[in-house]
């Protein structure tokens, strides 16, 4: 059948879909620019002509708070003053040794060679000489945390083991022990008067005439912190500190007034000090030599302890504070194949290692004393063993038995820090400190109220309880319960 529409019909549109198209073209109409929500009148815009860029912050108004969001950049105050070198070291390690505020003690006696070793001083407080302090001032024996800027002037506890101190000091300034050699370790728990122990030996050493050496604090010697060369002919090799031996020549100097009138008994062509020297310079004069010039220190150190230790001259006492750091596997400088140095690898620590190891000997005799830490101390497995074995199975005042430690399997241990302690079997003496006795604690109670710091009447009870707080008379928790405690 044959359709009613013809093909010119649908080739051409229909007045509908003309319409439909005219709808849907897109008019050409230039566009608008269109601005962002904004309740502000267009009046107050801020005008094109300012350069505003677009997106950029407005800085608030004076007296608004904005929020910001993110990391604060910190801006370095420029106004304030920064420390000089070794200015913030020197106020850390200030020592106040005298209060204006606290009672002074009209009646307090001095100690001096006469009744450092007096039993009936026993419990009480004896002050220092000036002149003593100035010179155990010069060899750093007073410490930050012992409690000398609470009294109006510095005084020492003459306990039982001062006074047995004293005693021994004072037989071997005599003939009949001249030559005799001490050397000892001190031992104890925190608080319990290692350093004061190690200060009242040096104190009458120097009462007696003695010739002291004191290493104040071994931890600045093995840190890393003062320049450090190889010892030329040292086998192994050794290193020194010509920084630290020049300050150590200086306290020498400082502390030993009596060097002043000792002369220099070898021709100084003999020694290998490349500056001049004068026949008869006096030893004092020549520890200054080495005190302003680093460079000629460790020569004029060895020379200076060869001298001490000639015939005929005074006996003399060599001390170390914190022994713990001169036993560990390392120091904080390396070696050239960039290992840690060993401390006992280290000239002034490997010196006075010799002597207390007995390797060396003292020929007019005298005290090796060493004094462990138990507040800035690293833990060291030999060293532990070391002195438990010289302790030996022993008793305390207080009934406690120690026992001997052995060395435990499998741990490695340094035989370089047994071979130093215990290089000559009973040449060290341990000597462990407990605490003090009741009769010792009231005594130095009865000071502390003389000097204004305890208010309370010291009674048996007051005593008794304060005592039993201190762990048994430990000092240092004695003067915290007591002094550091108080309302």
């Amino acid at each position: 059948m044959t359709s009613s529409i013809c093909w010119r019909c649908l080739s051409t549109p229909s007045p509908h879909q003309t319409l439909r198209q005219a709808t849907l073209r897109t008019p050409n109409i230039t566009s608008v620019p269109a601005f962002a929500f904004s309740t502000t009148p267009i009046s107050h815009r801020i005008p094109a002509s300012m350069g505003q860029k677009t997106g950029a912050k407005i800085a608030p108004k004076k007296g608004t708070k904005t929020l910001i969001i993110g990391k604060k950049k910190h801006v370095a105050d420029n106004r304030a003053r920064r420390p000089a070198p070794g200015e913030r070291k020197a106020l850390r390690k200030r020592i106040v040794l005298s209060n204006v505020n606290a009672l002074p003690v009209p009646d307090m006696q001095d100690i001096d060679g006469e009744n450092m070793f007096d039993r009936r001083l026993e419990g009480k407080v004896l002050g220092l000489s000036n002149d003593l302090v100035d010179r155990l001032r010069a060899v750093e024996a007073f410490k930050c945390s012992q409690g000398w800027k609470l009294f109006s002037r510095p005084g020492t506890l003459m306990r039982r083991e001062t006074l047995d101190m004293g005693k021994m000091v004072a037989d071997m300034s005599s003939g009949d022990g001249a030559r005799k050699t001490v050397r000892k370790v001190v031992v104890g728990e925190r608080g319990s008067g290692k350093s004061m122990m190690l200060l009242q030996a040096m104190a009458m050493a120097m009462l007696k005439g003695w010739t002291v050496i004191n290493l104040p604090e071994v931890q600045e010697i093995t840190i890393g912190h003062t320049p450090y060369q190889p010892l030329p002919g040292s086998s192994p090799t050794q290193y020194t500190q010509p920084a630290y031996l020049s300050r150590l020549l200086r306290q020498i100097s400082t502390a030993n007034p009596h060097l002043a009138d000792i002369k220099l008994s070898q021709s100084p062509s003999q020694s290998n000090i490349p500056i001049p020297i004068p026949s008869n310079i006096s030893l004092a004069r020549l520890a200054s030599l080495g005190a302003s010039d680093p460079d000629v220190a460790h020569p004029i150190f060895t020379l200076l302890v060869s001298e001490i230790l000639a015939p005929g001259r005074p006996p003399v006492f060599f001390g170390l504070d914190g022994l713990a750091h001169a036993m560990q596997p390392g120091t904080g400088y390396t070696a050239p194949n960039m290992k840690p140095i060993h401390p006992h690898d280290l000239f002034i620590l490997n010196w006075y290692l010799s002597f207390l190891s007995g390797k060396d000997s003292l020929p007019n005799g005298g005290i090796v004393m060493a004094a462990t830490s138990q507040s800035n101390a690293p833990q060291i497995p030999s060293l532990e063993v070391a002195l438990s074995q010289l302790e030996g199975d022993r008793t305390t005042p207080a009934g406690q038995r120690i026992a001997k430690k052995e060395r435990i399997p499998l741990m490695r241990y340094d035989e370089r820090v047994l071979d130093a302690l215990m290089h000559q079997k009973g040449s060290i003496e341990v000597q462990r400190l407990a605490g003090l006795s009741k009769e010792e604690a009231r005594g130095l109670m009865e000071y502390w109220a003389r000097s204004g710091m305890v208010r309370e009447r010291v009674s048996e009870g007051f005593v008794g309880e304060k005592w039993a707080l201190s762990g048994g008379g430990v000092i240092g928790e004695l003067e915290r319960a007591v002094v550091g405690m108080r309302v």
